[in-house]
């Protein structure tokens, strides 16, 4: 707005006081410093606690406890605090130039916490705006938009053993199933006039740990708690870098929320958003009345879809903000992780931009050089400090080497979104089952490149909004069917390599799709159906965690094997999972809604196979009629395997089997506990009391022992001598074998 007469000449004032020399300064005002390290960080980018130094402390000076303020405003002719304290009258309290160029300093006496201010900016136009604080750690709840001083000290962090835990745990192959959840609609308190209200950070942990304890995850990611203007924006419109919104309670109900997560063993994961932020007039938009925080080129700086503008990203003072912004939530707030959002956004000039709406890089090129130096600067500041943290991308694009180290030339994270794999087999199981074999491409083109990058599946809130559908409702079919091709999906997302996410509500069969001011339809588990659902991925979850097969060796071929990957006419995938001591178990799904009995596949040990888990058993919300017994292999090849097994698979399912050992693994087994137990049998009897009798027995059995070391026959087992029977029997005359349908090679 323009300015009237009035606040011309405050804001002249405000002029006069920001040049006054360092010698008319009032009392108790700290004197230039051009010296200072934190400011010296922070105009090279490397400062990664700004917020230690910008922003509002509580501080005592001269005997006065009050509060000093720090502020980066580089065009600003002029800056002010603002608030209730002052009746909100600009140029009451001035601050100073530290610096002679862009940070502004002031101690004001008698503030204290939970005071509400802002800063007035007088642009260089001549205009007045109030803004917020881009470092403030409290602000007021929507649709109010004041920062609050807030002391973060003096929080009780009980999560010690949790947090040594971590460092030395392996952060890539371990395990890791997250769920996916919105704290303000996951469940929610409903008032009497029927409207919703959320609960605070500390009652939502008090709920949520039961919940995700018997739900069996590893993991929860939080979406946005960044302070937000928007509801429908779901946080991803950031207005305060620094500050947990306080639609849930104030930061130490979030710190409360963490420690008992941890407590319970349960990780956190946020999701921040360093891509862009909204045009909000008290934001960091045109912060001093000129490009700031954003880029001040407008084929760059700004996402036109979105109403959002894009970082600077290579400002040193931008770089310093949103890595500290980043440390600030690891290391003050605990946090196990961040998701970092819209990556791809930040990696391509031409994002979402049509031809003339960007520009090509120095090079010729579509690629966001300073985006890139940005990232890769980002994710070794945070990994070199803490390489226990996740540092997630959600990536949607082929960008190289996202998750290899920045030294060798990738963007530094340590985990990737597989965006490809969540968009190929939502459209593969969102199709009807009789053109499912013309896309049998869409089920295994994953693994041509999934263990290019350390990927975690996701399904998570995009794809269940906005007229997507929830994921039980892509699901094609009748009622009955919709659950079948959705238990079916789950074991064969459990199984495949990768971490797993899965949005809230999900789980049971949610069939609205996700709206962020309702609380999830948990009257559903009331019906069979749903609590069956719910029990199945319980099921999957528990086996996850106790199967390292699905998750010690996730990024190498090592962890895994095709036995059939391209049997597109029957719609049928089977393939194994190890882990590093070579345990295996075999998964097999049946994509159709389609008995396949005796249905023959390579197996790759003689052995007993033992079915592990059905999706169609019964107490899932199946049809419980298909099980398989111990399934024993056959000495015919298949499939790359001298073995085979016959098998039954349910239509719609997925089911699991344990592999046996080797017989070269059991045979050392066996061997390992006679040797141990013969040790132990030899400890136990006295030397001094051997007869003759007795060591002429040891001479007998080490005689028989060396024997069978140089090459003497062993004896058989009773599977041996049960094999060499059957092929030593005589086939039965007057009836053909039953023939048997293979699986497509």
């Amino acid at each position: 707005m323009k300015q009237t007469d009035e606040l011309k000449q405050t804001t002249e004032e405000m002029n006069q006081a920001a040049e006054q020399p360092a010698a008319e300064k009032p009392a108790g005002e700290v004197k230039p410093n051009p010296d200072d390290l934190p400011v010296y960080l922070y105009k090279q980018g490397n400062n990664f606690e700004a917020q230690r130094f910008f922003g509002s402390h509580l501080e005592e000076q001269g005997g006065e406890k009050g509060v000093m303020f720090r502020l980066w405003a580089p065009h600003a002719a002029a800056v002010s605090v603002v608030g209730d304290f002052n009746s909100w009258k600009p140029g009451s309290h001035p601050m100073k130039k530290t610096d002679g160029a862009s940070i502004w300093e002031l101690f004001i006496p008698g503030m204290k916490e939970y005071d509400v201010y802002k800063y007035c900016v007088t642009t260089r136009a001549g205009d007045l705006v109030f803004k917020a604080d881009p470092y403030a750690l409290h602000a007021e709840t929507r649709p109010s938009n004041g920062s609050k001083v807030y002391d973060l000290s003096g929080f009780g962090w009980t999560d010690s053993a949790w947090q040594e835990a971590q460092k030395a745990k392996d952060a890539i192959n371990g395990p890791m199933n997250i769920y996916e959840m919105h704290a303000g609609s996951w469940k929610m308190k409903k008032k009497e006039d029927g409207t919703y209200i959320p609960y605070n950070y500390a009652e939502l942990a008090d709920l949520l740990i039961p919940y995700l304890t018997e739900m069996g995850y590893t993991h929860v990611e939080l979406l946005p708690i960044m302070e937000y203007p928007f509801d429908g924006s779901w946080g991803y419109q950031v207005s305060g870098y620094f500050a947990p919104t306080s639609r849930y309670g104030t930061p130490k109900d979030l710190m409360s929320f963490v420690d008992k997560m941890h407590n319970a063993g349960i990780g956190v994961i946020m999701d921040w958003v360093p891509a862009h932020f909204p045009k909000d007039q008290f934001g960091l938009y045109m912060f001093d009345g000129e490009p700031c925080y954003e880029d001040p080129n407008p084929r760059r700086g700004e996402h036109k879809e979105w109403g959002t503008m894009v970082f600077n990203f290579g400002m040193n003072e931008v770089q310093s903000f949103l890595i500290s912004s980043a440390l600030y939530w690891l290391e003050q707030y605990h946090i196990d992780g961040l998701r970092v959002d819209a990556v791809a956004s930040m990696l391509y000039l031409d994002y979402n931009r049509r031809d003339g709406e960007w520009e090509q890089n120095i090079h010729g090129g579509k690629e966001n050089l300073e985006a890139i130096a940005f990232l890769r600067k980002l994710n070794t500041a945070v990994l070199t400090r803490h390489p226990e943290k996740y540092m997630i991308a959600e990536e949607s694009t082929a960008w190289p080497n996202v998750t290899k180290p920045a030294v060798d030339g990738g963007l530094g994270f340590n985990f990737k979104w597989n965006m490809g794999w969540m968009n190929d087999m939502l459209s593969y199981m969102s199709s009807d089952p009789i053109y499912r074999s013309y896309n049998h491409n869409k089920v295994t083109f994953s693994f041509f490149y999934a263990f290019s990058e350390n990927f975690v599946l996701p399904i998570s809130h995009d794809e269940v909004v906005h007229g997507k559908c929830s994921l039980i409702n892509k699901m094609p079919g009748e009622y009955e069917d919709k659950f079948a091709n959705l238990r079916a999906f789950f074991g064969y997302m459990m199984a495949h390599p990768g971490k797993k996410l899965l949005f809230m509500g999900q789980e049971f069969g949610q069939f609205n799709e996700w709206y962020e001011a309702k609380p999830l339809d948990w009257e559903l588990l009331d019906y069979d159906k749903h609590k069956q659902l719910q029990t199945y991925v319980k099921t999957l979850n528990q086996f996850y965690k106790d199967h390292p097969a699905f998750w010690q060796v996730d990024y190498s071929w090592e962890g895994f094997q095709w036995i059939v990957p391209d049997d597109y006419q029957q719609s049928v995938v089977a393939f194994l999972r190890k882990d590093a001591a070579g345990k295996q178990i075999m998964i097999v799904c049946n994509f159709t809604p389609v008995l396949r009995e005796s249905y023959i596949m390579g197996a790759p040990v003689a052995g007993s196979y033992k079915e592990l888990i059905n999706s169609d058993d019964a107490a899932f919300g199946g049809s419980g009629l298909h099980h398989n017994k111990a399934v024993r292999s056959k000495k015919v090849p298949m499939h790359g395997f001298d073995q085979s097994i016959t098998i039954t698979l349910p239509p719609l399912s997925a089911v699991y089997f344990e592999v046996p050992a080797p017989r070269a693994t059991r045979a050392k087994t066996a061997k390992a506990a006679a040797d141990k137990a013969e040790t132990k049998t030899a400890a136990r009897k006295p030397a001094a009391k051997k007869t003759a009798a007795g060591e002429k027995k040891t001479a007998t059995r080490r005689t028989a022992k060396a024997k069978v070391e140089k090459g003497a026959p062993a004896k058989e087992t009773k599977a041996e001598k049960a094999e060499k029977a059957e092929k030593k029997a005589p086939a039965k005359r007057g009836r053909k074998p039953k023939a048997e349908k293979p699986a497509e090679e």
